[in-house]
């Protein structure tokens, strides 16, 4: 088998293409939203890392999930800052959670309780996308809706712990190939990968049904 670092990426590289390819990614990265359509989404990110970090000290110890459990990824506090600056100090009054985000969550809950490679899965699509894509969002939303450089509105997307970002997804892809697992539970936890994707592209068809471009 290959090292399960390439393996998980060339698996769900389909998927990923596609969620990034989305109508409303697409829409929203060329400017064609208003900034309410990416506080909607940044909402909906709210509840996808609470089910990702909410899990973290319990799986710490876990000789799976364990070694990917690292603070300097953990996002929820720079979500809730950036909700504070697009949707004012009672951002939390007015939350609401997409069926397809409550589906998402629910699965990483799910994961996170009773299966541990599952769990990775899901930390794998979502950190490392975001220490990549996700710099190209938030170029983007700096300069459409004009947010300080790495300030308020886009924490969600600065790693401020990781100085070296290259340097960071190198050793997470050596946990990877590390993991405790088998070639069996291994392709699990790429199937699981790509139902991660899968999760994802639903969130983003919702949104694009709550933000068409008018014809």
């Amino acid at each position: 088998m290959d090292a399960f670092s390439t393996a998980i990426r060339v698996a769900s590289h389909e998927q990923h293409t596609e969620a990034e390819t989305s109508t409303f990614m697409s829409d929203l990265l060329g400017g064609r939203l208003g900034v309410d359509a990416y506080a909607r989404y940044t909402e909906q990110l709210w509840f996808v890392y609470r089910a990702l970090e909410d899990a973290a000290d319990s799986l710490r110890d876990d000789p799976v999930a364990g070694p990917f459990i690292r603070p300097e990824l953990m996002r929820l506090a720079a979500i809730e800052r950036d909700l504070s600056h697009l949707r004012g100090p009672g951002w939390r009054a007015t939350l609401t959670a997409l069926p397809a985000t409550r589906a998402y969550a629910a699965r990483i809950a799910q994961c996170a309780a009773e299966w541990p490679g599952g769990y990775v899965a899901h930390h794998y699509t979502r950190y490392l996308g975001d220490l990549s894509g996700g710099q190209i969002i938030r170029d983007k939303a700096e300069r459409t809706w004009g947010f300080a450089r790495k300030g308020d509105g886009v924490r969600f997307y600065v790693f401020e712990q990781i100085a070296n970002p290259a340097a960071f997804k190198r050793t997470y892809r050596e946990l990877l190939d590390a993991i405790a697992a088998d070639d069996l539970e291994k392709q699990r936890i790429i199937d699981e990968c790509k139902r991660a994707f899968d999760f994802n592209g639903a969130v983003f068809r919702e949104l694009g049904e709550q933000f068409p471009l008018s014809a």
